[in-house]
């Protein structure tokens, strides 16, 4: 049965990829982002997947638009059973060169934009005690890198915020469902239109993951909500690796943090920069979901089919190991 899922950040990247991967189940999906040249082309890509595309353009960091968004999505779609908080932005510099203002504008999106989404999907959730909220985590929520203290900060905050959430839930013995994805590294516009300070252009830290694959975690996710998704293999080395020998993180990415998020292209100053403004406005271009590293992303992963098929491989390997023992309890005859 279709259901009416809400996404944000949808107008590229991970949040557009979400997007048509909740439409290609036939679902009825509102698009809510600031840029109208890709929340217009993201409405066509999920009519053209089988879902029903809602369009509100709306900027996350206004608690009170948000809210109003939910208020036209439920009068419009129907009561939201799924919200997904993606939407996101950075600064990606040396903390010293960022600005009071930029660290308050990222923090203001990628934090505080979760916040508000949430609140407006648990205002019409709890009520009816039931729905899902997602949230779009990430690697860094668990590990701060060079060059991202404004996102990684943001993403800590997310972390400790949907654990709060998470708690309160299951106190009132609710049925709503709050879960958190981290991912790893994603090919996505971000790196195209991110507001970058340093003198190459940036990328995200290698292994990068099709924003697509990233997409269908979080609807898995939204089939299966549990305390938390970790997602490809370098999420877990970095979350692990953090909890074990964080020393050697911090010796690991002073060493090649920096030099490995820059590629050899120069910067210059006629990048878009979507921190004020969406780079995809009247006058700008759709950037779609992937950014320009389509010929390095992994589409597969064995981590995520592994977390995906637990039970059938807990279940394999009972299998394996009682007829293990049966031959050894055999061969003792």
């Amino acid at each position: 049965m279709p259901k009416t899922v809400v996404v944000t950040g949808a107008s590229g990247g991970i949040g557009r990829a979400t997007a048509v991967a909740f439409a290609r189940r036939g679902d009825r999906v509102a698009l809510l982002a600031r840029g109208e040249q890709g929340l217009a082309a993201a409405a066509e890509e999920v009519r053209a997947a089988g879902g029903t595309p809602l369009v509100v353009p709306v900027d996350v960091a206004d608690a009170e638009a948000v809210d109003a968004a939910a208020d036209r999505v439920e009068r419009e779609l129907g009561e939201i059973d799924v919200w997904v908080n993606v939407a996101f932005t950075a600064v990606f510099a040396p903390f010293p060169e960022i600005t009071p203002a930029e660290y308050r504008r990222v923090t203001e999106v990628t934090y505080l934009g979760f916040v508000h989404g949430t609140m407006a999907a648990l205002a019409r959730m709890r009520p009816r005690n039931r729905g899902v909220v997602v949230q779009t985590g990430s690697a860094l929520g668990r590990r701060g890198i060079p060059l991202q203290s404004a996102y990684c900060g943001a993403k800590h905050a997310v972390k400790g915020f949907t654990e709060a959430v998470h708690t309160e839930l299951r106190a009132e013995r609710s049925g709503v469902r709050i879960t958190r994805v981290d991912l790893p590294g994603v090919n996505t516009p971000q790196f195209d239109w991110v507001l970058n300070k340093m003198p190459k252009r940036p990328q995200p830290v290698a292994p990068i993951y099709a924003p697509e694959l990233m997409g269908a975690c979080l609807v898995h996710a939204s089939e299966h909500p549990r305390r938390a998704w970790w997602i490809g293999l370098p999420t877990v080395y970095t979350v692990l690796g953090s909890e074990v020998w964080p020393q050697f993180m911090d010796w690991y990415l002073a060493r090649t943090g920096i030099d490995g998020q820059l590629t050899a292209a120069d910067a210059t100053a006629d990048d878009p920069v979507n921190l004020w403004e969406p780079a995809d406005g009247p006058d700008g271009r759709d950037f779609g979901a992937e950014g320009r590293f389509g010929d390095q992303q992994w589409t597969w992963d064995a981590q995520i089919w592994a977390g995906r098929h637990h039970g059938a491989l807990a279940a394999l390997g009972a299998g394996v190991l009682a007829g293990s023992t049966a031959l050894v309890r055999r061969r003792r005859r």
